[in-house]
């Protein structure tokens, strides 16, 4: 296992939300990233973790090979990948985003 897939284990093992996104929280740099950002906002969570893959292009390449998912975002909850945006987006519709992010 590389540094960076070490370093993205240890990153979304020991928060209990991680955004790997494009940008910042505050300055999202795509529209998926923005959605993403504003879903888990309006589900409550208050300590997102954001990581701006665009800061580093090993951890951009890393985050995917990790997932084993092509795109940015990603989102992780207690260590376990959930989705992009749009699986984020069903997920919100459905509740059980919520749920996930309340247990």
């Amino acid at each position: 296992m590389s540094d960076v897939q070490v370093w993205i284990k240890e990153t979304v093992t020991q928060n209990p939300v991680v955004l790997f996104m494009k940008g910042t929280a505050q300055f999202p740099q795509c529209g998926f990233s923005s959605r993403a950002v504003q879903i888990l906002k309006t589900a409550g969570v208050a300590n997102i973790v954001t990581i701006n893959v665009l800061d580093d292009p090993d951890v951009r390449q890393g985050i995917k090979e990790y997932s084993n998912w092509p795109t940015i975002p990603q989102l992780y909850v207690k260590g376990e990948f959930i989705g992009g945006s749009d699986i984020m987006n069903e997920m919100f519709e459905s509740g059980e985003l919520q749920t996930l992010l309340s247990a």
